[in-house]
């Protein structure tokens, strides 16, 4: 088995992929109008409408109702990648700090309030 991706349901496919092409500096993949993938060097993050989940019903994911997923970007310097981004940043949640395990983060939430995690290791 392969992990291939986790995708964030969004009512605002294209307000969702400018964040995440900002945040990554990577260019999103659009296959389709209502689905996008940014591909990171680990991981990829895709960004779908309702309509790519419709065929689920009741039980199909719903915009802007995530509590206990945070999306986490390894990057080299959180301090600098947080001053690139803290303009376009409207909730941030943990300005960059050094956690009690070592690691440097800073939390700020996407604009579909989903919590987003940068943060680098000891070295």
């Amino acid at each position: 088995m392969e992990f291939a991706s986790i995708r964030i349901i969004t009512d605002d496919l294209d307000g969702m992929v400018s964040f995440y092409e900002r945040v990554t500096g990577t260019s999103a993949r659009r296959p389709a109008p209502v689905f996008a993938e940014i591909v990171t060097g680990g991981a990829v993050l895709a960004l779908g409408t309702p309509a790519t989940v419709a065929m689920l019903g009741d039980g199909a994911p719903v915009p802007r109702s995530n509590g206990s997923v945070v999306v986490e970007f390894l990057v080299d310097d959180v301090d600098a990648a947080f001053e690139r981004l803290r303009d376009g940043l409207h909730d941030v949640v943990l300005p960059p700090a050094t956690m009690p395990w070592g690691n440097r983060s800073t939390l700020f939430r996407d604009p579909d309030g989903n919590l987003v995690n940068l943060f680098s290791r000891p070295a």
